[in-house]
């Protein structure tokens, strides 16, 4: 048993998961309903794809060759990235090297150099040992595509959110707008699949839905319903 995960967490005398793992695609609704639970229920949320996209901006900022492992993963193992609470209106921030850098992991090159950078066995080595020390206090909300199979093996709630890649490339489309970066949908959509099939594929922590994981397709729900139904398996009790 991972330490910190058998400890039993109350909010208002009902009894919570003490960990919640939240795994799948790019733009399935993992982030909403992480920030939502998080703030009901007073956990810490961690976006773990923010983890690997902070070491891509890092890479493109150093001019590093997203090819080259061996310097990626010196990368992974020498930054030091804090993840503070969600903002307002907002998901968590995330700081590198005491840089916040939160408004510039939704930059173009960085969504197309993620895949490449998370494949790599030793970034992700050194990625996993940060997120098991976090999720070893508890209290905690964990967001990504491998924390239920991988990461986090024993967490007592795993589910996974899907979606088809045209229902999220509209979502990624439309927050993207909201932030001001103006991309056209049909290229949002040509990437998500591309990143579909490279996160599926790849060797190390391939994208899938962990054996025990609450399969959720979010194509039809709307953020309550889903809500709804992750507060049931995490076994509010009244």
């Amino acid at each position: 048993m991972t330490p910190g995960l058998s400890s039993e967490n109350t909010l208002d005398g009902r009894t919570i998961a003490p960990v919640i793992a939240i795994d799948g695609p790019v733009a399935s609704g993992k982030t909403a309903v992480g920030l939502n639970l998080a703030r009901e229920f007073g956990y810490r949320l961690v976006d773990t794809g923010m983890m690997y996209r902070a070491i891509t901006w890092l890479a493109l900022q150093k001019g590093v060759d997203l090819e080259d492992e061996a310097s990626l993963v010196s990368l992974a193992e020498a930054v030091v990235i804090e993840l503070g609470q969600p903002r307002a209106t907002d998901g968590p921030t995330i700081k590198v090297d005491e840089r916040d850098i939160t408004d510039e992991l939704r930059l173009p090159d960085v969504d197309r150099g993620v895949s490449f950078v998370s494949r790599v066995g030793g970034v992700r080595r050194a990625m996993v040992e940060k997120q098991r020390a976090l999720a070893r206090e508890g209290s905690l909300i964990m967001l990504g595509r491998d924390i239920g199979s991988v990461v986090l093996t024993d967490a007592p709630l795993k589910v996974y959110l899907d979606a088809s890649a045209e229902v999220r490339a509209r979502r990624r489309h439309r927050e993207l707008a909201e932030a001001g970066i103006q991309r056209p949908e049909a290229e949002i959509l040509a990437e998500l699949r591309a990143r579909d099939e490279m996160d599926s594929r790849r060797h190390v922590s391939p994208l899938r839905p962990a054996a025990d994981a609450m399969i959720i397709d979010t194509d039809t729900l709307d953020l309550d319903e889903v809500l709804d139904r992750v507060r049931e398996a995490a076994r509010v009790q009244p």
